[in-house]
């Protein structure tokens, strides 16, 4: 009998709200590929395409949701009526298949995963990709963030076993829900290099946002506070600026989310919009080759659990600061690879910035540098840690071949 696990998450391709939808998906095939395991997930659809199919190995069986609302406290409603259907739906794969495992990912489908797990009889395990406490520095005590608060303790207490994306993170969930460090195993985000393939013209693409003389920066992800857009903006503008020091600087800022309009406002105070271009948001055939055209990619983070973007801008041959903090520190491990600047601090990375945009040398060490750090974020290797976490956990099966 295969090691069958089924894995619940809020979304899943093509239903892709950020980098958990990407994340699950390439878990769930390299678990396939990598360990033998038979995967189902469970997922929400949006009003079209098939319900059940299996898509690179993967069994993925979708429930039929609207569109989820933008106000926060409606949004955490929907995740309650949400968590119904996937319930339901899972029942009936359970009473279908012989689940060894479920494998619930965040706070969104806890109690789906938990009630699942129960009906299964078997073990669940709950990955943490980020915390309310720290996406709002640790203001969580009023509704709607106490409610998320009170739904991820419950989720990482009552999980058999908890799994984050990076030591930061382990230490963090240890100490916002009060968990022994034992019960927490990290198993780091995966790349795949060939997903980062650009689609379009590059040459065509760049001459869209700047001339031949003109270098380009980029910053990308959800515009959310805590993504500390507001620092490089602050970084790049006035007298003292990367702009004004540097010359002939542009910027792009790829993405959209609730701090959208404050930070077109702040752009416009400060001068800058007509040195850059707001491109809201992209699919990943755009953001693939932005990636490709830019001179430097800026993660300025406040609260960053892992740093997916970074890791894909130095897979895809593109110099990156990132903020000194969280998960970053893990993907950019030392200035080999890539440029720390201190969080919060925007002269800090106005002075990153113009070192990078300045230095040929530099841009070109750390491209060849980075590319060769990022083969050590495989997803064959997350899988088989995965795999083995899940042997742990009494009567799973014996852990997979290194």
């Amino acid at each position: 009998m295969p090691f069958r696990v089924l894995i619940v998450s809020w979304e899943y391709p093509p239903i892709v709200e950020g980098g958990l939808a990407r994340a699950v998906r390439k878990l769930s095939e390299a678990l396939v590929a990598d360990t033998a395991a038979e995967v189902h997930v469970l997922t929400r659809a949006g009003d079209r395409g098939p319900l059940d199919e299996v898509r690179h190995g993967v069994h993925v069986h979708r429930v039929r949701e609207p569109r989820p609302p933008a106000d926060l406290e409606e949004f955490v409603q929907w995740v309650g009526h949400m968590n119904g259907d996937l319930l339901d739906r899972g029942r009936q794969l359970v009473e279908e298949h012989a689940f060894d495992l479920v494998h619930g990912h965040d706070w969104l489908v806890a109690v789906a995963a938990k009630r699942l797990a129960d009906h299964a009889g078997c073990p669940l395990v709950a990955t943490v990709h980020a915390t309310e406490h720290g996406r709002h520095q640790g203001w969580v005590h009023k509704p709607p963030q106490s409610d998320i608060h009170r739904a991820e303790r419950w989720m990482v207490r009552t999980a058999d076993q908890v799994l984050v994306c990076s030591h930061y993170m382990r230490g963090h969930v240890a100490d916002v829900f009060g968990l022994d460090e034992a019960r927490i195993t990290v198993t780091p985000n995966g790349i795949d290099p060939d997903d980062l393939q650009p689609m379009h013209d590059l040459d065509a693409l760049r001459a869209r946002f700047a001339a031949p003389h003109e270098t380009l920066v980029l910053l990308v992800g959800r515009l959310v506070y805590e993504k500390g857009f507001q620092h490089a903006l602050e970084a790049l503008a006035g007298p003292q600026g990367v702009i004004a020091r540097v010359g002939g600087v542009r910027f792009l800022v790829a993405g959209s989310g609730s701090h959208e309009w404050e930070l077109k406002d702040q752009a416009r105070r400060l001068g800058l919009m007509d040195h850059g271009t707001f491109m809201g948001w992209i699919g990943d055939d755009v953001l693939h080759s932005l990636y490709r055209i830019a001179d430097l990619t800026v993660v300025p983070s406040i609260y960053e659990p892992f740093g997916l973007v970074a890791l894909e801008a130095m897979a895809s041959g593109c110099p990156c600061i990132v903020a000194d903090t969280g998960g970053l520190r893990e993907v950019v491990p030392n200035e080999r690879v890539g440029l720390r600047f201190t969080a919060r601090d925007p002269r800090s990375l106005g002075r990153m910035m113009e070192r990078v945009l300045t230095d040929d040398a530099l841009r070109e060490r750390l491209v060849a540098q980075a590319s060769e750090h990022v083969l050590g974020f495989d997803w064959s290797d997350v899988a088989r840690q995965t795999r083995r976490a899940y042997a742990a956990l009494p009567g799973r099966g014996a852990p997979v071949a290194r």
